[in-house]
């Protein structure tokens, strides 16, 4: 099962967050959103499919999440989580931790905002748009 999301990158796109990457539906980011990667995502956690977040609750389910901007590609792996929500509708974010909260979408994540390959950040921060696909597997 899959869900995608569009967003756009932003100048003020930096990537430095050590424990999480996020994209947002907002339209606007300032250089404090270290952790966002895209803003005006067209969709968010709130209207993913129900069997996709059902899916993801098992704790033995693989996340991964699939970001594309500008040539450059990131896989993103991590596992669900009995507490996931999907309830957020603003924004999505992938953890390094196992926190869980309305926005998150994974837990356990091999990488964070600061891991991203940073030809993948530099085209977000030109405004490339980004392409994010998150499947998941039990």
């Amino acid at each position: 099962m899959e869900e995608r999301i569009r967003a756009r990158g932003h100048e003020n796109v930096t990537a430095e967050h050590g424990s999480t990457l996020e994209v947002t539906s907002d339209d606007w980011l300032t250089p404090a959103g270290d952790c966002i990667l895209a803003v005006e995502a067209d969709t968010t956690p709130a209207a993913f499919d129900d069997a996709f977040a059902a899916a993801c609750r098992s704790p033995a389910a693989t996340i991964t999440a699939t970001l594309s901007a500008g040539g450059h590609e990131q896989v993103v792996e991590g596992r669900g989580h009995p507490d996931l929500t999907f309830d957020g509708d603003r924004s999505m974010v992938a953890r390094t931790s196992t926190y869980v909260d309305d926005r998150t979408v994974m837990v356990d994540a091999d990488v964070a905002a600061a891991d991203v390959d940073r030809d993948l950040v530099a085209a977000l921060a030109d405004g490339a748009d980004l392409e994010c696909v998150l499947r998941v597997e039990r």
